[in-house]
């Protein structure tokens, strides 16, 4: 398969007006207490409050308007361990096509019970022992459905790109900005929007601690496929970047750098306690490594962060940031 020409701002630009309307513009939220703990002024872009409760939807109901009338009847196949699940189950609702969804057997019962609610089909699977990859494209070709991959997208990344966007247009002269990293839709396309709007400005890219095949890609100059790493940060146990990510991170990012289940857990307990916010512990990777000292040289400067998503279920939210990352290890995830 031939793969297709990287996204640029002009496709993330296209993006923001096919979702004007249709995503919330989200808000970015301050507050001084956090300014104190993080030694800098921070400003947190709240897709936790974005519809399906993530950044996601931006992508999925990107990629899915430039389906052509036979792609919508015959639907869209996704993976996703959870909140791209849910997003293209709500974006091929609103666009009135089938989905199929391929979700791990461990995926949060908070995000599965979602995406059958927005109307889509679940095929579960075993992320341990058995390739998604290979199960969705099985799928997709023997129902002719056209894939939608969590990440590695044009479109997912042109919309994902509209996030930084609107955090520069709300806070135009920031002097660093941190998202989640998983596969690199998001940091992606925070890249486009960044490096056109706000080009003096550092860019980082936070992964868990233990799946840091992002920075290890950097550093190698090759996309690095790691085993499944165990971490809370259910959202970024992605195994590899794209062969659309990595081109753009490698080129534009100014570092990858990581945090431990710990320091998430830490994040979330100020989020909840500071910010009044729940926010899930891949949604609060940029902040724990703001936080922690991870993104370095912050002091006294001007930092947007990206919440990416609040998809937690409350049960298991509240063992983490009473318990610790250790202690909630025996709460249910499915």
């Amino acid at each position: 398969m031939t793969t297709p020409p990287l996204p640029t701002y002009a496709d993330v630009q296209a993006a923001a007006r096919i979702l004007d309307g249709v995503a919330h513009r989200t808000p970015v939220l301050r507050s001084r207490r956090l300014d104190a703990l993080a030694g800098c002024e921070v400003h947190l872009k709240a897709e936790h409050l974005q519809r399906v409760g993530a950044f996601k939807f931006r992508g999925a109901f990107t990629a899915l308007s430039a389906f052509d009338a036979d792609q919508r009847r015959a639907g869209v196949l996704a993976w996703s361990s959870g909140n791209h699940a849910q997003a293209v189950a709500l974006a091929a609702r609103e666009l009135g096509m089938p989905a199929t969804i391929v979700i791990p057997h461990d995926a949060p019962e908070l995000k599965v019970a979602a995406t059958l609610g927005y109307g889509a089909e679940v095929v579960r699977y075993d992320r341990w022992t058995e390739d998604r990859e290979a199960i969705g494209a099985a799928l997709a070709a023997e129902r002719g459905m056209t894939v939608v991959p969590p990440y590695d997208h044009p479109g997912v990344i042109a919309g994902q790109g509209t996030v930084v966007k609107e955090l520069l247009e709300d806070v135009p002269d920031l002097d660093v900005v941190v998202t989640p990293l998983g596969g690199g839709g998001l940091l992606a396309g925070s890249l486009l929007s960044a490096r056109a709007v706000a080009p003096r400005a550092r860019v980082y890219g936070v992964e868990p601690a233990a799946g840091d095949d992002g920075r290890r890609s950097l550093e190698e100059g090759r996309i690095v496929t790691i085993g499944t790493p165990r971490t809370i940060a259910d959202g970024a146990q992605t195994l590899h970047l794209g062969e659309l990510t990595f081109p753009i991170l490698r080129d534009g990012v100014t570092e990858v750098v990581t945090a431990t289940d710990d320091q998430l857990v830490t994040a979330m307990r100020v989020a909840a306690s500071v910010l009044k916010q729940v926010v899930e512990p891949t949604g609060v990777l940029g902040l724990a490594a703001v936080l922690s000292g991870a993104v370095p040289q912050t002091a006294g400067l001007r930092v947007g962060v990206v919440l990416s998503g609040g998809n937690v279920d409350l049960e298991r939210f509240a063992a983490l940031v009473t318990q610790g990352a250790d202690g909630a290890e025996g709460v249910e995830q499915t």
